[in-house]
């Protein structure tokens, strides 16, 4: 117990120093945000392991890309990882020794697992059915420190400019405390990496959950934030808005929800509409009618 409240008063003794640097970061980049941001999800699980660096890397290669897009979890010894299940997920991880996961057996959590012994999954040599063309090799979970410093170093080499990153906070009301950490630590050690490694302009923070995106708002205003809703949302703009108590840079909406008169609502209200998940060639191409500022795409070969 004495160690939880150490560590709290760390992070409430951090924020003030994290925001300063965040600002100082935003203030001293002069990119702007993709006028249509083509983001490979998770990586481009469609061609690569996602979430893996190797992911990110083939994504680079490919120069319609603007922006890698990414999920993080926090590990039991609070490292910050690119992962998107909050459990190891059987469909694409082995064991260590390379055998199978049980289907039924969830309770391999991120949360429960130190990074040390994480790192022994292999996320990317079991046949993906659901990606039949995704590339197969060993792959580890990576810290989002480590995938960074990957990305920004082969970025360097084959870009003239640089690229921005959509990160999500996987966090819900429900698994506070089981499946991850109380959202605002959440948040402040996902915005201590990207403070760090000096992304936080080219950064955009998203999220489902309404309290990690109204948290990134109050505490971190210089961030870029998308709110993402799913296919069932039924909340217009101006509602939208009004439950989150401020105008969010992003809307992501489930890509069937858009439409000529959503997109109307929140470019009125000044505000961007990236959709998520996009994956044939013909979807892709009617949202770019629509006027839509951006894509989230399995398969960012086809942008």
């Amino acid at each position: 117990m004495k160690r939880f409240f150490l560590r709290i008063a760390f992070l409430g003794l951090l924020l003030p120093f994290a925001s300063c640097s965040v600002m100082k970061d935003s203030a001293k980049t002069e990119n702007s945000f993709p006028k249509l941001s083509l983001e490979a999800h998770r990586g481009g699980r469609g061609l690569y392991p996602e979430e893996s660096i190797a992911a990110m890397i083939n994504a680079i290669d490919l120069p319609q890309v603007t922006t890698l897009e990414m999920d993080c979890h926090i590990t039991k010894d609070r490292k910050v990882v690119v992962f998107h299940d909050d459990y190891l997920n059987p469909k694409f991880v082995l064991k260590p020794d390379g055998s199978e996961l049980a289907e039924k057996d969830k309770s391999l959590k991120i949360f429960a697992i130190n990074y040390k012994d994480l790192l022994k999954y292999d996320i990317g040599s079991k046949f993906y059915k659901e990606f039949p063309e995704q590339k197969k090799q060993v792959t580890r979970i990576a810290k989002l420190a480590d995938l960074i410093d990957s990305t920004e170093a082969y970025a360097l080499q084959k870009r003239k400019a640089p690229l921005f990153y959509n990160i999500e906070v996987k966090s819900s009301a429900d698994k506070d405390g089981i499946y991850h950490p109380r959202v605002e630590e959440f948040v402040d050690l996902m915005i201590q990496v990207i403070t760090e490694k000096k992304i936080a302009a080219r950064t955009v923070i998203q999220s489902f959950d309404i309290r990690a995106v109204k948290y990134l708002n109050k505490a971190y205003p210089q961030i870029k934030v998308s709110y993402l809703i799913d296919a069932n949302y039924t909340k217009n703009a101006a509602e939208t808005i009004a439950a989150l108590g401020f105008t969010p840079f992003i809307i992501s909406p489930h890509y069937k929800l858009v439409n000529r008169d959503f997109v109307k609502q929140y470019h009125k209200a000044n505000v961007k509409i990236i959709p998520w998940t996009v994956n044939t060639k013909a979807e892709i191409e009617q949202l770019k009618v629509l006027k839509v500022d951006g894509i989230i795409s399995d398969y960012p070969n086809l942008f």
